[in-house]
């Protein structure tokens, strides 16, 4: 697998057989385990108290927390020199995936501990902090909080104000500021908390001790719209005396401790929201059967199809997407092993290698669930709107997976601008295939009867011009405005939409062929649900890259591009949508949960 890998953001200018990407269908025996093992912990400890958690019980969330630890969950990617596991990307991946679905309030607590919390200490400690601190936190016996944003810093995390100041006799240093939004801060034991250091270019991380934090202080609880039991709290800092030895990383150094916790946080969200899609539908599932109107249950009803259908496309594509890439992380992280990197950078290095994917899940599998949850109400009707209901939460709970780790509009601005840098340092070549479509734009279309015959041969194709179309676009944009383009937000959050749709489209075409090689008789609904998630992705294509086109040409040059565009997103053979939604509503009815 690694030696076939593409590197990160090469999926835009090179093709990939199906036998190089990773599915959700190829776990281990042990990832099946653990992940039976995390499933069946929520289904016994988290989901019959799903009530209680929407009563703004911290102390359930700390006992649960505690639970995991116990059982090894919160030390899944620790070393094992540490008291972790020590296990492999995709296995905390999974975890994380099956462990988040239930309820926010338990997945925001576990993500911001074994995350944030915890992975900067592992990537960046010295040995002796990681001896102190990483044995602790993967057990449980400490739980762990991450201090970034302040009031004035949000998505700008480097503009933070709050202040290191070393004391006279060098041996500690004294921090005083104010943080809000704080994930953990009622419960946790240690923070990583970042401030700056005189003039410093940079911010500079620290770790603290709750237990020796003298100054240091918490606001109320924040009352919240969603994830009402995870702890969100203001922290104050008024000269907290930190010893020189809990400095983290280097000095200056924080800004880019913060970046790459996030580029983790970022993949694992999206994992994070997967099993709640899964929830969410099988839910809906259940209660479209037993519902009764006109006589009938309401899942014999067209409309009722058609969202059941949407839910598990999005739910589908999510996986194939999450697990292509998280596969593609763990690839890179061995690489950079075998090539002689200590651990602790083979796994910085191969996370930075897919930020771009990293960002581009975050936001579709995010917003998916979002809008899989408002489905979930709408079919429960007004029973949805219920807090008896697990819709009511499960749409409280999704919005924030929207805004933390980046909001989903930095991180669609942050997919093209991490692309052109690549491009820039010459990690990638965007030019050959820009100029390429520039040259077929000018050129007479082929009027040829193409050979449909093999499985998903049209819809290959259809996503080889996808990817022409962003490169039309995107090209064309970047050539005219040049380093001036980031002042054109709006057209660039097309083109990011343009590149989110084509990772998501192709990622579910490869994973529904290889389980049609591997298994004809189980792909028929794989192949109808990557089916449904191409045409969606082509329909979003049309609308972005049109308002994209009309944005900034103009005469001859806007005609001769969205000709280009109806040709890069035309069908020859279009699939018969209603059919297709109908039959997987259908299978997933007779099934009466999500089974994939």
């Amino acid at each position: 697998m690694s030696n076939k890998r593409l590197a990160g953001g090469e999926f835009l200018v090179k093709d990939l057989s199906w036998e190089d990407i990773f599915t959700h269908e190829d776990f281990s025996e042990e990832q099946k385990m653990m992940l039976e093992s995390a499933k069946e912990f929520i289904d016994r400890e988290v989901w019959p108290n799903k009530h209680q958690i929407e009563q703004h019980d911290y102390q359930l969330i700390v006992d649960l927390m505690k639970k995991l630890g116990e059982l090894g969950f919160l030390g899944v990617s620790v070393p094992e020199e540490y008291g972790g596991l020590g296990m492999d990307f995709v296995t905390t991946m999974l975890v994380c995936d099956y462990l988040s679905g239930a309820t926010g309030s338990l997945a925001t607590a576990y993500g911001a501990h074994t995350g944030i919390g915890t992975m900067p200490i592992m990537l960046y400690g010295t040995e002796e902090q990681k001896k102190k601190y990483l044995p602790k936190l993967a057990s449980g016996e400490w739980l762990a909080s991450y201090a970034l944003t302040e009031p004035e810093a949000g998505s700008d995390a480097n503009s933070g104000k709050t202040k290191a100041v070393l004391s006279e006799d060098g041996k500690y240093y004294k921090i005083t500021g104010a943080k809000m939004w704080i994930t953990n801060a009622g419960f946790a034991d240690v923070f990583t908390v970042f401030a700056r250091i005189e003039d410093d270019k940079n911010i500079t991380a620290f770790i603290i001790d709750k237990s020796n934090s003298e100054g240091m202080t918490l606001g109320e609880e924040e009352d919240k719209l969603g994830i009402v039991s995870s702890s969100t709290r203001q922290v104050f800092f008024n000269e907290v005396k930190v010893p020189v030895e809990n400095m983290l990383g280097e000095r200056n150094g924080g800004f880019k401790i913060a970046l790459n916790a996030l580029n983790v946080g970022r993949i694992k969200l999206g994992a994070a929201c997967l099993d709640a899609q899964r929830r969410i539908l099988t839910n809906s599932l259940v209660y479209a059967g037993e519902r009764k109107q006109f006589g009938v249950s309401i899942n014999t009803f067209g409309a009722i199809k058609e969202k059941l259908a949407d839910m598990a496309t999005a739910a589908y594509a999510s996986e194939s997407a999450a697990y292509r890439a998280g596969k593609d992380i763990q690839a890179a992280i061995e690489d950079n092993i075998a090539a002689g990197m200590p651990h602790n950078e083979a796994e910085l290095k191969g996370v930075e290698e897919y930020a771009i994917e990293a960002s581009i899940l975050k936001v579709w599998i995010s917003d998916m669930c979002q809008i899989a949850a408002d489905n979930g109400i709408q079919i429960y009707g007004g029973m949805g709107y219920s807090k008896e209901m697990p819709m009511e939460s499960a749409w409280r709970d999704a919005r924030i997976s929207r805004i933390y780790e980046g909001t989903n509009e930095i991180n669609r601005l942050l997919s093209i601008s991490m692309l052109v840098k690549k491009a820039m340092k010459g990690k990638i070549d965007l030019m050959t295939p820009a100029m390429n479509v520039a040259n077929e734009l000018m050129s007479i279309p082929s009027f040829d009867t193409p050979d449909y015959s093999e499985l998903f041969a049209q819809e290959k194709e259809i996503i080889s011009n996808l990817k022409k179309a962003f490169f039309m676009v995107a090209g064309s944009a970047l050539q005219k405005f040049g380093a001036d383009l980031e002042k054109h937000q709006q057209l660039i959050l097309k083109a990011s939409s343009i590149l989110i749709e084509i990772y998501m489209a192709e990622s579910t075409i490869l994973r529904a062929e290889k389980i049609s090689k591997k298994s004809e008789q189980d792909a028929d609904i794989s192949i109808k649900l990557a089916k449904l998630q191409l045409f969606n992705s082509v329909e979003t294509i049309k609308k972005e890259a049109t308002t994209g086109i009309i944005s900034f040409t103009e005469g001859d040059e806007q005609r001769m591009m969205l000709s280009g565009l109806r040709r890069f997103t035309r069908y020859n053979e279009y699939p018969n949508v209603v059919n297709l939604k109908t039959e997987v509503a259908d299978f997933l009815i007779k099934e009466n949960k999500y089974t994939f």
